[in-house]
């Protein structure tokens, strides 16, 4: 062990023997871990510092639009509106395959592994 996680590890012994890790938040709760195994293990990283900055990848925005759509046509009574509705979703899904093809494109495998786990979160 080097300097630095000594040091580290003494403070930390020495904060718990003092209490302050007691009534911590979140404290006897489980830990929300996230899955990543889809995301290739070199980009790991820069996904997870986009996903904490509140980025959401086009493919996903597009999927919750689309999803939201529907739920509003499911709702909807007025015809004109239910026709304004399908139009937007059939250009909405339009997108989202071209969007998909590009991705397919660049990255074939890991893309089929990383589009199954988009579909398997969303549904």
């Amino acid at each position: 062990m080097d300097l630095i996680s000594l040091l580290a590890e003494e403070k930390i012994k020495q904060a718990e023997a003092n209490g302050e890790f007691r009534n911590l938040s979140g404290a006897g709760k489980p830990l929300e871990l996230e899955d990543l195994s889809g995301v290739p293990e070199d980009m790991r990283m820069s996904y997870k510092i986009l996903k904490n900055a509140g980025y959401i990848p086009p493919e996903i925005q597009l999927q919750k639009e689309i999803i939201s759509m529907r739920d509003l046509l499911r709702t909807c009574t007025d015809d004109r509106e239910r026709a304004a509705y399908r139009k937007s979703i059939s250009e909405k899904e339009i997108q989202y395959e071209a969007l998909l093809e590009k991705l397919r494109k660049q990255a074939p495998a890991a893309f089929r592994q990383y589009q199954e786990q988009v579909e398997h979160k969303l549904t």
